[in-house]
């Protein structure tokens, strides 16, 4: 069965991506808001019976309200199958409770969207490279989550970017795991900084793990917020001797000038990140290159119909 493709609106740009790639049918869903700021959604092509894909983020409050709505009415309205395609989820650093009273927003987000009625033939959602990788076990009931890895690109990118001579690293020990199966793959070595706590809100950076001098560095890192651990982090490495030193992020998410931000500091050549946050899309530039996570998502929602 031919799926149909959704999206909440924010997202609009990467359903048509995946829809082209997969040529699969759009669907179309009408919107309007009212003068007190209520939504109206209408989905106005036909989905009993169909299998059903809907684009979207936890991106902010209202994108995850607007991406439960979209779901719920298409499950009433006889969806065959419902897949939620989660890009970016966010709260992802809230994924547990450090102080008592603090509410695990992400745990909050993954079940309200598993409250989501159940489609005939079932429930299931896609996300791309989680902060966390315990979150997807948030999701409850009858909805079956799927983590999908955005390592193929980022492979791709380090290798066009560093050559065969490239030290891939990270923003700390932190992700120094997950780097390393990065550098295995690719043959190269991985480096990691070492960081100081000075107080609650404050690191130093105290050492790097690795011989980075004369070496052309990539730093890996899931997500970039405002940039400030990036470019922590490649002070070190340029401290450290490092000839040339690009980043790779899977999420950009990137607010207020952040970008602006990395670029003024001179010590990136280039920073790659994925679609996968609308922010990230709109910021395209010489300096942020945004690679699309569509041809991966359709791959593996093709070996999950």
């Amino acid at each position: 069965m031919t799926p149909l493709v959704f999206s909440t609106s924010a997202y609009r740009y990467l359903a048509s991506r995946i829809a082209a790639h997969a040529a699969w049918p759009e669907g179309e869903v009408q919107r309007k808001q009212f003068p007190d700021g209520e939504r109206y959604q209408r989905i106005a092509t036909e989905v009993a019976d169909r299998d059903v894909i809907i684009v979207g983020g936890t991106i902010d409050d209202a994108n995850t309200l607007e991406l439960y709505d979209l779901a719920t009415t298409a499950v009433r309205a006889g969806a065959y199958r419902l897949t939620l395609v989660i890009p970016y989820f966010g709260y992802s650093t809230m994924e547990r409770q450090v102080r008592s009273g603090e509410c695990v927003t992400a745990k909050a987000r993954a079940r309200l969207l598993s409250s989501i009625p159940e489609a005939s033939r079932g429930n299931q959602v896609f996300l791309l490279d989680l902060h966390v990788a315990t979150i997807a076990h948030y999701f409850e009931g009858a909805i079956r989550p799927v983590h999908v890895y955005g390592k193929p690109i980022v492979l791709e990118a380090a290798r066009r970017l560093g050559g065969d001579g490239l030290v891939l690293a990270c923003t700390d020990a932190g992700r120094a795991k997950w780097v390393e199966s990065l550098a295995n793959d690719l043959g190269v070595q991985a480096a990691f900084v070492y960081k100081r706590r000075l107080d609650g809100a404050t690191t130093e950076v105290s050492g790097v793990s690795a011989q980075v001098a004369g070496k052309h560095v990539v730093i890996y890192d899931d997500m970039i917020r405002t940039g400030g651990s990036l470019i922590n982090a490649a002070r070190a490495y340029k401290d450290a001797g490092a000839s040339a030193i690009d980043a790779i992020a899977t999420h950009g998410v990137l607010p207020a000038d952040s970008i602006a931000k990395l670029r003024a500091t001179g010590l990136f050549g280039t920073v790659v990140v994925t679609d996968s946050h609308p922010r990230a899309h709109a910021q395209a530039s010489d300096f942020l290159e945004v690679a699309s996570v569509a041809p991966l998502l359709v791959e593996h929602l093709r070996d999950n119909q």
